[in-house]
């Protein structure tokens, strides 16, 4: 990571929580991530939230995103049990299924002296620190948000901002099984989606991308500490037949 001084973050006088969640449905983390910002922004410090998860297979649409994007008949979408839900977030169409890790980071924005460009930058360039450290060369794209390398793109920025606290944010395919990905229309010129074992052509321990993300999440927003927990008391887990075919 570049720690030159004009790069390197203020530090933060308060802490990063991080909730390691499992795969959970999607609505469930939906709920704890508008909790949390509520929660957080009756706050006077810079305390900030981190979630991580993986979500059973469904298909999110955001404020780019229309379902002319869909490349799946509605009897397709009936037939997999697959869900659609549309969303006041950045981005287009995106399928997520296990492999492909959720990170949903819930930050007061203004009082860590973060602008937009800058908030999603630090994802991005998070994403790249940890791709490095799976000896994977990553670069942002200057014209659209994102992180790519040689066989394509890795990981999608959806962000969305209430009253200056980010929730939704960012997903890097791990090891998802890729062809999920073909139900939807990435965009004109896209290119294709890929994953870090797809790049490495070799297994990839989710676990491992996980704790570097958390790691590199946190310098580059200015945190001193982070507490890693497994799990949330808020969150309201349910349970839902999913077919992977």
């Amino acid at each position: 990571m570049n720690t030159s001084p004009a790069n390197r973050p203020a530090t933060v006088d308060a802490s990063l929580e991080v909730h390691l969640l499992g795969t959970v449905d999607f609505d469930a983390a939906l709920f704890l991530q508008e909790r949390m910002v509520y929660e957080l922004s009756g706050r006077e410090d810079a305390q900030g939230a981190l979630l991580i998860c993986e979500h059973p297979p469904l298909i999110t649409v955001g404020r780019e995103g229309s379902r002319a994007h869909l490349d799946c008949t509605d009897e397709e979408l009936r037939a997999r049990m697959l869900d659609i839900r549309w969303l006041n977030r950045g981005g287009g169409c995106l399928v997520h299924v296990p492999g492909q890790l959720a990170i949903y980071p819930i930050l007061p924005l203004a009082r860590l002296g973060l602008g937009l460009t800058a908030y999603r930058r630090t994802l991005e360039n998070a994403v790249i620190d940890a791709c490095r450290e799976q000896r994977v060369v990553a670069q942002r794209d200057a014209d659209q948000p994102g992180v790519f390398c040689r066989t394509g793109q890795l990981a999608h920025v959806g962000l969305a901002v209430k009253s200056w606290f980010s929730y939704h944010g960012l997903f890097l395919n791990v090891s998802p099984i890729l062809s999920w990905s073909k139900l939807v229309q990435a965009g004109d010129n896209a290119p294709p989606i890929t994953s870090l074992q797809r790049e490495r052509n070799a297994p990839i321990s989710v676990g491992s991308v996980r704790e570097s993300l958390i790691r590199h999440l946190s310098a580059r927003w200015g945190y001193e500490q982070h507490h890693v927990y497994t799990g949330h008391h808020l969150l309201r887990r349910t349970r839902k037949a999913n077919v992977y075919a």
